[in-house]
């Protein structure tokens, strides 16, 4: 390069699966066959409809210039419909809802839009790794809050009113959360809220996993007064099987969006306009579609248990989402060991939890994005792996 790069991305590294992908391509390409139980990648289609509304509308003259910043009319519409229907929220569309090119570009719209270089951001440990990138890349002083297996990965509110919270900006939640299946506890959901009232920073709830496996559908906005203090992320990447459709939107107060659109609209010029009615179809499907998809992933998560049963690994099986979170046995002194182990001599990917933190480091996390064939041949390798495993040990 004859220029160096931004001193910024000294403080970032590739993200995992990046780098991960890319070895395992390599590895397949000669000769292995890895399946992948890492990616949340949903493997199943968009409800047909959904698909027959895009490529329709595709074919129409009259739809192929630049749309809105801020979406379509219909597809805002349909957003605050579902948020109605699913969570029993009331969204104003046209000033409440912000369509995105998928929720991950709204954790970096939302950090730009409201981190200046040295204020704190609180993230979770175990949390998704993009909220201390972004907040990295912003500049911004990181402060850590653990969530663990014994606080059912809930908050600690006293560990939390520890901390000098009148430096914080932001708060990064993620309930239903990733990667551990943890729903939240309301009482505690009330209690950060009363926090962010008193010390003035802004709560995001990441929510892409909310109608996965979960009975009762949580939102953010609908703890008392959340409105005042808070953002929501939401996306149709799992609920509706679009995850490379980039389609999601953030909710909240009508400044808080104008405030985000101030980044928003300098980072692109609006959504193709097909893609927003397929979204605005998918939007207002009705519960069959998701009784219809958790019976599958209820299947394949039944399956995930018996995957780790044969790890020796130690789950809650109540736990919710697209993931299955499991604690790895104490005679396992390195789980990275254990990750490469499975891949060349079982392969098999499965995730090492401590992508998500420090507490994540006994950890294993598991996808249900692959269907029951796949993960059955998963089971089948990782038994004989371990058959072997007790062979050589026997044999010295």
């Amino acid at each position: 390069m004859i220029i160096s790069k931004a001193e910024r991305l000294n403080s970032v590294k590739e993200y995992y699966f990046s780098s991960k992908l890319r070895q395992i391509k390599e590895l397949n390409d000669k000769g292995m066959d890895i399946l992948n139980m890492a990616i949340g990648s949903p493997d199943m289609a968009p409800h047909q409809t959904v698909v027959e509304t895009l490529t329709q509308g595709a074919i129409n003259n009259g739809i192929h210039g630049y749309q809105s910043y801020k979406g379509i009319d219909t597809l805002r519409d349909a957003i605050s419909t579902y948020y109605q229907s699913a969570y029993g929220v009331s969204l104003d569309p046209k000033h409440e809802i912000l369509p995105l090119m998928g929720s991950k570009e709204g954790i970096t719209h939302i950090t730009q839009a409201f981190i200046n270089p040295g204020d704190t951001v609180l993230i979770p440990d175990p949390g998704y790794p993009t909220y201390r990138s972004v907040s990295e890349l912003a500049g911004a002083n990181i402060e850590v809050y653990d969530l663990l297996e014994e606080n059912n990965y809930q908050p600690d509110i006293e560990s939390l009113r520890k901390l000098d919270l009148s430096k914080v900006k932001l708060m990064w939640i993620n309930f239903p959360h990733m990667p551990t299946g943890a729903e939240p506890d309301p009482e505690v959901m009330r209690t950060l809220i009363k926090l962010a009232k008193a010390y003035k920073f802004l709560i995001i709830n990441d929510n892409p996993y909310s109608r996965i496996l979960i009975d009762k559908p949580f939102s953010i906005f609908q703890v008392e007064g959340a409105e005042e203090v808070a953002l929501e992320l939401n996306s149709l990447s799992k609920s509706h099987n679009m995850a490379g459709w980039r389609l999601g939107w953030v909710s909240g107060k009508s400044t808080y969006i104008d405030t985000i659109l101030g980044i928003k609209s300098n980072a692109d010029s609006g959504m193709f306009y097909p893609l927003q009615m397929a979204a605005a179809k998918a939007l207002l499907l009705g519960e069959d579609w998701f009784r219809d998809l958790n019976e599958q992933y209820r299947k394949r998560q039944l399956l995930i248990f018996k995957l780790f049963d044969q790890l020796d690994c130690t789950y809650n099986p109540n736990q919710v989402g697209l993931f299955v979170w499991a604690r790895i046995p104490d005679h396992i002194d390195n789980v990275e060991e254990l990750v490469d182990d499975l891949i060349f001599n079982a392969e098999v990917f499965i995730t090492p939890g401590k992508i998500f933190g420090k507490n994540g480091e006994r950890y294993l996390r598991a996808s249900l994005c692959s269907n029951e064939q796949n993960i059955e041949l998963a089971l089948t390798r990782i038994k004989a792996f371990k058959m072997a495993l007790k062979e050589r040990k026997e044999a010295v």
